[in-house]
């Protein structure tokens, strides 16, 4: 491990350069967020302004690092998942002159350790990705909230679900921007990111067929929607299970089987749980599995996939390839877990591809941008969760438009005033 106090602590600063090589691909495959870098390179709108980031320590993640840095923010970082950093990308980081405190394999005191290094130059600005920052300020430094804390952003659906139960509870100190409920995050990072990066994982870790396999993706939300369209388009027999009708009624009419999780544990090959709640996989399921079956989690928490159950009904185990430990069940059928039940498209795979992590990280560059102008005006927002505003996701959506070569139309002034006029009818 190599660390210099108060500044960086990373697997080994040797691997250096092989992150540099990273972060220049991903730079080529972001022109969004690379053309936000160098529109405020100059004016730095962020001068003066300490940013504490807690988000996966990818080769994406570290040009979002490198934008923020260009534009004058003095930031801190950790990873938010103990098996999503990549250590070379965060000895980049580190080489570069980044306060980062990430590695991978960490265990949860590790985890916590490096948060609380990223708070120790009091941010003014967090940027989040499951909310453990956020609440770690809320649990530990509270005073920090008060005190030097005028807003934040947060990336993923899991932490947006406990932001908006703090809010509701009255809890939350500072204002939190929804950056993964942007049009231009959930449906495309959520669908074609997770959907393309999950099964890049679950193929890494087991090299298996998918053409012919059960697939059971438990819930339809954004990623498992992307998810079961991919495997789908393996020539997969997706099945799907769901709490939410319409969700189930959308998956049907989408061509997906949809059952109860007791009947597809049965049938199942491989399982994908992309719900953000606990306990979708549990005992009962474990015993009725096929000899052979396959389980994975793609959603932000370890804890959907119950790993003390599938230990209490296997009499061993042992890793039969990286990120896939074979769990032998008293029945002597086994059972294949992949990723310790963690995020299986970033501890098994590079996450989601550059492309569409340059419109979610150009959302959080400009949900930041936006709380530290409105600061300078002396405004401060409610504290509560926000939506970014609909012209920002357009606005976004257009350049990425104008990146990939493709122009589109645009209203004429009768059809805006059309548009307005209510009394117009049949």
């Amino acid at each position: 491990m190599d660390q210099k106090a108060g500044k960086y602590k990373v697997r080994d600063m040797k691997l250096a350069a092989e992150g540099k090589r990273l972060i220049e691909w991903a730079e080529s495959r972001m022109p969004v967020l690379m053309a936000l870098q160098e529109k405020y390179r100059v004016t730095k709108p962020f001068k003066g302004y300490r940013i504490a980031g807690c988000l996966h320590v990818t080769k994406e993640t570290a040009v979002l690092v490198k934008t923020l840095v260009a534009a004058g923010a003095e930031v801190s970082w950790s990873g938010c998942n103990p098996l999503s950093t990549n250590d070379a990308v965060a000895a980049a980081l580190a080489a570069e002159g980044v306060s980062i405190f990430a590695w991978h394999g960490m265990n949860v005191k590790e985890f916590y350790w490096c948060i609380d290094q990223t708070l120790k130059f009091h941010p003014n600005l967090t940027l989040d990705d499951g909310a453990d920052l956020i609440f770690t300020i809320h649990k530990d430094h509270p005073e920090f909230a008060e005190k030097f804390v005028i807003g934040g952003t947060e990336e993923t659906t899991t932490g947006v679900h406990r932001l908006r139960a703090m809010a509701a509870d009255g809890a939350l100190k500072y204002p939190v921007i929804a950056v993964n409920d942007a049009e231009t995050k959930w449906d495309f990072d959520n669908v074609y990111g997770t959907g393309q990066s999950t099964l890049d994982g679950i193929l890494r870790a087991t090299s298996v067929l998918l053409a012919g396999k059960n697939v059971v993706v438990a819930g339809y939300g954004h990623c498992g929607k992307g998810v079961a369209a991919r495997a789908k388009g393996l020539g997969a027999n997706v099945i799907v299970t769901e709490v939410k009708p319409t969700a189930a009624l959308k998956a049907t009419l989408e061509g997906m089987r949809v059952m109860k999780m007791d009947d597809a544990a049965k049938v199942g090959d491989i399982f994908v749980t992309a719900t953000g709640v606990k306990d979708v996989i549990v005992k009962r399921h474990f015993q009725s599995m096929k000899d052979g079956a396959i389980v994975s989690n793609t959603g932000h928490y370890d804890c959907e996939i119950n790993i003390p159950d599938l230990a209490a009904v296997s009499k061993g185990k042992r890793e039969i390839r990286a990120n896939n430990e074979e769990y032998k069940k008293k029945d002597g059928k086994r059972v294949y877990l992949l990723a310790q039940g963690r995020l299986v498209n970033l501890a098994a795979a590079e996450g989601h591809p550059s492309e569409v992590m340059d419109m979610s990280f150009a959302n959080q560059f400009m949900s930041q941008l936006r709380i530290a102008e409105l600061h300078k005006k002396g405004v401060r927002l409610e504290n509560t969760v926000h939506d970014i505003p609909v012209e920002q996701d357009q606005s976004i959506a257009r350049v990425k438009l104008s990146t990939m070569g493709i122009k589109i139309d645009t209203l004429t002034p009768e059809q805006i005033k059309y548009n307005e006029d209510y009394s117009a009818g049949t």
